[in-house]
């Protein structure tokens, strides 16, 4: 007999727990729906606010660039230029940060630490705190930058002179670009 009293009262316990169980699980269940439905709820609200504004600032802007292109003179000139800019300005800034993606990723690069700029602009930060430590820095000699050069190898001769052709070579691409033209700048002919 006390082997099925304690059998009885351990069925009896298993039946509590798991009915205890079963309410705390739909208890739970309930919980997380009422929690996705808020969320719902305010995500639709959201962005019925956002359409709102973006509906109501939209003819706003649009308005207001409309007023400004139709200025004339020198200012309507102006704004017609940057009007005109815009476009192409967006779209190269987003070719050239996706460019630089790409570059970064490709090349394993990684920003630099703080200790690194720490380290870089530390000596510019003690120089500009005191003017006099500027005397006693150790500028290198002009016979130390000959024997350099003189004693330089094959391999280092080659990288400086790659490093002044792309040095040039973006010089040139600059002032293409300064100019509007490929050759020359525009003057006045000489007479002689």
């Amino acid at each position: 007999m006390p082997v099925t009293a304690s059998r009885a009262v351990l069925r009896q316990s298993q039946f509590l727990t798991r009915r205890s169980a079963l309410r705390h699980a739909s208890s739970t269940s309930e919980a997380a729906s009422k929690a996705s439905q808020n969320a719902s709820s305010a995500a639709t609200k959201a962005s019925e606010g956002l359409s709102k504004v973006s509906a109501s600032a939209g003819p706003a802007i649009s308005n207001a660039a409309g007023a400004l292109r139709k200025v004339g003179g020198p200012a309507g000139k102006v704004v017609a230029f940057v009007d005109a800019l815009i476009p192409p300005t967006l779209y190269y800034s987003k070719v050239g940060i996706e460019l630089g993606k790409l570059v970064f990723r490709g090349q394993n690069m990684s920003p630099p630490t703080l200790a690194t700029f720490q380290s870089y602009f530390q000596p510019l930060i003690n120089a500009s705190r005191n003017p006099a430590a500027l005397k006693s820095l150790n500028f290198p000699s002009p016979q130390g930058v000959l024997s350099r050069v003189r004693n330089a190898s094959t391999k280092e001769i080659a990288l400086a002179g790659v490093t002044a052709a792309e040095v040039i070579g973006f010089f040139t691409v600059g002032e293409m670009i300064g100019r509007l033209n490929i050759v020359g700048y525009r003057g006045k002919a000489a007479h002689h």
